[in-house]
């Protein structure tokens, strides 16, 4: 059954505030989780088949799922862990839980070594995808199980599961079956049932990953609702970049087993350190080699947000704090509240320009295509990223 799954009943001190400034600049108290050179390596058995048909490695075994990632999750934040499937987010998740003990290194919980502990005895809570509720239990009933389980005294455990139902909005529902609520309403039964078990550190997989796309998009919200109301730290994993962007405080993207970058939403995605990051977290527009030196006047690897980029007439000029470049409409995507626009540039790259729709209707934004076009932008937008085989970054005074 994969549900939640906790270990000890009561939390082992008062829950931090997320907003707290001395949670951004914490020192070795303030650390919930520490991975230190944590690596997995998957064998030729069982999981190591899996694991290399889930990364398309042509069934090579063994497969280095986690690479020596040093990671710190702070007392009372929201960090998520992004990346694409087969890039170790999960399985890294699974270790600090104890369903997988990694190869090499020392996963600690709030400062103790946990890398040989059971899951039963760890103090946090996961919950998955799929929440597999006990189909024929009430939601009360559901919510009570791990309290049933460890004898929690009746009147306390009714007391914590009314709680529980009223931090995530379900009160009045106790009497009711799964098949009853609604995808949103069995996410947070689920959440419920990890909660009352009060961890201090709750673990996500990709919860919302089941919901369609304007439940997810509420739910985003009430999660990191839920997690400022309750305090404890959420280590969540997901593929979903706006996921990623909307809740967390900070967030690790992860890529082939590594960390490519660490840092807050606005710093990873407005100043992306690598190829891959700037790619993978948002649109990204490349500008490298002899068409970087073309346009730019350097050499290198740049990217520039599609955001960033004014579409203009090809007679429009370049401020001095600004760069041009002249081009093609190639392709009109309509997206409703904002247009894409595919530009080949004269130089022989392509560029992706995206403009809100304020005074643009569908037809006029679909009529430009093939048109002849001038892009401009700032040059404080060029930014220069690597090719990712550094270490991990991650933004300046953020430890």
């Amino acid at each position: 059954m994969a549900t939640s799954l906790d270990s000890h009943d009561q939390p082992k001190g008062p829950a931090s505030n997320p907003g707290n400034p001395s949670l951004r600049h914490g020192g070795p108290t303030d650390i919930a989780v520490r991975l230190e050179g944590v690596r997995k390596v998957f064998g030729d058995d069982a999981a190591g088949r899996r694991v290399a048909r889930l990364i398309d490695s042509g069934g090579a075994a063994p497969i280095v799922a986690v690479d020596s990632v040093d990671l710190e999750v702070r007392d009372g934040e929201f960090f998520s862990m992004l990346g694409p499937s087969g890039s170790g987010k999960t399985t890294t998740l699974r270790m600090i839980a104890g369903f997988e003990l990694p190869t090499a290194g020392r996963i600690l919980l709030h400062g103790e070594d946990v890398t040989a502990v059971p899951p039963y005895d760890r103090d946090v809570n996961t919950v998955f995808q799929d929440y597999a509720l006990f189909p024929h239990m009430t939601v009360g009933d559901n919510v009570a199980y791990g309290l049933v389980v460890r004898k929690v005294p009746k009147g306390e455990r009714q007391d914590r599961v009314t709680d529980a139902l009223r931090m995530v909005r379900l009160e009045g529902y106790e009497d009711r079956k799964p098949g009853q609520l609604s995808g949103g309403q069995r996410q947070r039964v689920a959440l419920a049932r990890a909660l009352v078990n009060r961890p201090r550190v709750l673990l996500l997989d990709e919860p919302l990953g089941a919901l369609d796309l304007k439940l997810r998009e509420e739910m985003q919200i009430e999660l990191k609702s839920i997690q400022q109301q309750v305090g404890i730290t959420f280590i969540y994993v997901t593929h979903d970049q706006q996921e990623a962007l909307t809740m967390s405080d900070r967030l690790a993207v992860f890529n082939q087993g590594r960390i490519e970058q660490l840092g807050s939403p606005a710093d990873v995605y407005e100043h992306p350190a690598t190829r891959f990051v700037a790619g993978f977290v948002g649109t990204s527009n490349l500008l490298t080699g002899d068409v970087a030196h073309a346009i730019l006047g350097r050499r290198g690897s740049f990217t520039i947000r599609p955001e960033k980029i004014h579409l203009g007439e090809p007679s429009d000029q370049a401020g001095d704090d600004e760069t041009a470049a002249l081009g093609r409409i190639r392709d009109v995507v309509y997206l409703g509240p904002d247009t894409r626009y595919i530009v080949e540039l004269d130089a022989g790259a392509r560029l992706v320009v995206t403009q809100q729709n304020l005074a643009t209707t569908s037809g006029e934004a679909l009529a430009q295509q093939g048109n002849a076009v001038r892009l401009v932008w700032k040059r404080q937008h060029e930014l220069a990223v690597s090719d990712g085989e550094s270490g991990p970054m991650e933004e300046e005074g953020q430890g």
